[in-house]
């Protein structure tokens, strides 16, 4: 049996980040990745990005990633009403002005996509990892999809796992003994649970056993940071909020 933790949008928050790690360490899972979006909405983008080099862990280039390593412009979205528009612009325009060079430059390196193969015994597993989507890391895919769409990109990736981040809610969905997964949000979930959330895969040679772990840390002590920084209190609000 294989063990794999895979991980996503962490957007700052390294005391979230810190309880995944050791979460995953206490379990002595061997193999770690991180599905991208490691800055704003906490204070630490920074120190998240240092984290994940210092440990070494393989990362996806998120929509945020690549929006602070390239400076690209903050495009409104038409999801956001004008109070998380100002928010969302104040918030990323912050790590724009405090983000270090070296750490601009790991993020322009993380490539979009990744795959994984992994043999147990005589059974091979091909695990595709994404952050939005095969064509975007802007792209949005939630549960509701119609089946078709993940059936396409398990078709033209030839995986038998899909996971992917992005939206911050996580699923697992079975198809036809294939599997679509997405491994919820470390730092920023929007779900009920404001729990920091990881991927837990075991791979034997005739199973694959999927579950969305969930590990408390202090969010209060993160939203009083969020509240004495430069981010809007909007981000701090959130977290609290069920």
């Amino acid at each position: 049996m294989i063990q794999i933790a895979i991980f996503s949008d962490i957007h700052g928050n390294l005391p979230a980040l810190t309880t995944v790690l050791a979460d995953i360490a206490a379990r002595n899972i061997e193999h770690r990745y991180c599905l991208g979006d490691l800055v704003d909405f906490a204070p630490w983008s920074n120190e998240v990005i240092e984290r994940v080099i210092q440990e070494k862990i393989p990362c996806l280039m998120g929509n945020h990633d690549e929006r602070i390593a390239f400076d690209h412009p903050i495009i409104p979205l038409q999801k956001h009403n004008n109070e998380e528009t100002e928010c969302r612009i104040r918030a990323i325009s912050h790590t724009k002005e405090i983000i270090k060079e070296e750490n601009k430059l790991f993020l322009s390196q993380c490539p979009y996509l990744m795959q994984l193969d992994f043999k147990v015994k005589h059974k091979s597993w091909r695990i595709q990892l994404v952050h939005g989507s095969l064509a975007s890391n802007e792209e949005y895919l939630y549960e509701t999809e119609p089946d078709s769409t993940f059936e396409q990109i398990l078709s033209e990736t030839q995986a038998d796992i899909l996971v992917i981040g992005h939206t911050h809610t996580s699923f697992i969905k079975c198809l036809d003994k294939k599997w679509v997964i997405n491994a919820g949000s470390v730092g920023r979930p929007k779900e009920k649970c404001k729990d920091a959330s990881y991927l837990l895969l075991q791979l034997y040679e005739d199973r694959v056993v999927a579950e969305i772990i969930r590990t408390p840390y202090n969010v209060r002590m993160v939203t009083n940071e969020i509240k004495t920084s430069a981010i809007p209190n909007f981000y701090a609000n959130f977290l609290l909020s069920q």
